[in-house]
């Protein structure tokens, strides 16, 4: 990053990467150097078999490449990016890489999809990156971001190709050119990619029912764990490091940073500053989704009383959310808009606050689309959103095929409604006050209509209690 300064403006520039570490490199002696390069074991080099989603994403290919007839297509995977000095953040690639490649948690930082348009019609498709380095290179030892003594092997060109299915060159011999058209920058390429992913395919569905069960074993484990959380003064953190355990061990990562929101803290919808304690008495609020190696993200929320019971109020609260989300679920049919499922939770959240008092209006005028609105105060977020290979994916389709669009067999989408009542918010009574619950499922929509993938993971207000007594009881 760069800036300008003038005579009143002193700015730092940021130093090269590479800068950073150059004063605590230790010479290598004339031994090493002689040496390094030989008594090497010769490395197998059968090709492996094609992965599962290859034929999956071929097609995907074929789609893009017909929509986009004569036109060349870059797709990069994007770089390393810094995190401090010369520490980069985990590496993930591009979606719209990884979906058209099949290339996921172990594609390499650099890679580039190109479509190439052939005369006579179609593209010829070719992946490009940086093959390994041969020992014989310094960079194989010297190289701390892509030599192999650091970072371990990277995938030979013929090894890719046999195992996505798709031809490979190396990076040095990838041209851009000026008129490319770029799926990080092009709104025509960029939004296509996002409206192909509308439709999830047999291997995405097979993906997020895995992404999902992994997250269901996490959220048993935090269960599992709630002795621990609440000794610990920053228990919310130990519910993050608990999911994140099993989201790496049975998966690849989290799809997400995890919600872990205490009390209060559970009315701040995007709270993941986790440095709170977990108090019995109040609920916790853990909204977290495990992402698998083919990058496919489940996100799940689910809220739970830290002593095992709820509180007549929070339960009331509770139930109310469930029968939102019960509703939206009963709207979510093929052929319905898309935005149904949001109408019909919020037909309940204001009904149940009006009934509370805790309107100035009716539930009726609180509803009317131009001069309403005024629940929302306590559920400002909406109710779904498309799930896939990003946990908010396909969010560059147009609003006619997302929002507005109509529901179809093969999509996943959320249904999350809420109600969160601030700890100084004076328009609700003190009971209510620092009491937040969402509950977040994720649905598969199916030609017979929606199916609940996370319906395995406690949903109602007793069989929380007795999921909490179960893996959780008192006294253990």
């Amino acid at each position: 990053m760069s800036t300008t300064a003038d005579s009143d403006t002193i700015a730092q520039t940021e130093p090269e990467k590479t800068s950073t570490s150059v004063n605590r490199r230790q010479p290598y002696g004339q031994g090493f150097l002689d040496t390094i390069s030989t008594g090497w074991a010769e490395r197998p080099d059968s090709p492996p078999a094609q992965r599962e989603q290859a034929a999956f994403a071929a097609a995907r290919r074929d789609a893009v490449s017909a929509a986009f007839a004569g036109k060349r297509l870059v797709i990069p995977a994007g770089d390393l990016k810094q995190r401090s000095n010369d520490t980069d953040y985990p590496f993930r690639a591009h979606s719209a890489f990884s979906h058209l490649t099949g290339w996921a948690a172990d594609s390499e930082p650099g890679s580039t999809l190109v479509f190439d348009p052939r005369p006579e019609g179609g593209h010829d498709v070719t992946l490009y990156f940086r093959e390994r380095a041969d020992r014989t290179t310094p960079e194989f030892y010297s190289n701390a971001s892509i030599g192999e003594f650091w970072i371990g092997p990277r995938p030979p060109l013929a090894g890719v190709a046999s195992d996505l299915g798709v031809a490979t060159a190396h990076i040095d011999a990838f041209e851009a050119a000026e008129d490319d058209l770029v799926v990080d920058v092009d709104e025509d390429l960029t939004r296509f990619v996002s409206e192909l992913r509308l439709l999830k395919d047999a291997y995405e569905i097979a993906q997020m029912e895995l992404a999902v069960e992994v997250t269901a074993r996490g959220f048993d484990d935090i269960v599992s764990n709630l002795p621990a959380i609440i000794e610990h003064p920053r228990g919310e953190r130990i519910v993050e490091g608990v999911f994140h355990h099993r989201a790496r061990s049975d998966g690849s990562t989290v799809g997400y940073d995890t919600i872990a929101a205490s009390g209060p803290h559970a009315c701040y919808l995007h709270w993941t500053r986790n440095d709170g304690a977990v108090v019995p008495g109040d609920l916790i609020l853990i909204d977290a989704g495990a992402e698998v190696d083919s990058l496919y993200t489940a996100d799940i929320t689910r809220t739970l009383p830290v002593s095992g019971t709820f509180s007549e109020i929070q339960r009331r609260v509770y139930e109310t959310v469930r029968e939102a989300a019960d509703a939206a679920f009963a709207a979510a049919k093929p052929g319905v808009q898309f935005r149904a499922v949001h109408e019909a939770a919020m037909q309940v959240i204001a009904a149940r606050v009006a009934e509370w008092g805790l309107l100035p209006v009716t539930a009726a005028e609180a509803l009317d689309a131009d001069s309403g609105g005024h629940h929302r105060r306590y559920m400002v977020h909406g109710t779904s959103h498309h799930l896939g290979i990003d946990v908010h994916d396909c969010a560059q389709a147009r609003r006619e095929m997302y929002y507005d669009g109509i529901l179809e067999p093969g999509m996943v989408f959320t249904i999350e409604p809420g109600l969160y009542f601030q700890i100084d918010d004076l328009t609700v009574p003190q009971e209510y006050r620092g009491i937040g619950v969402r509950i977040e499922d994720d649905i598969l929509m199916t030609g017979d209509g929606p199916a609940n993938l996370s319906a395995g993971i406690p949903r109602t207000a007793d069989e929380v209690e007795a999921w909490v007594a179960r893996l959780s009881p008192p006294g253990r």
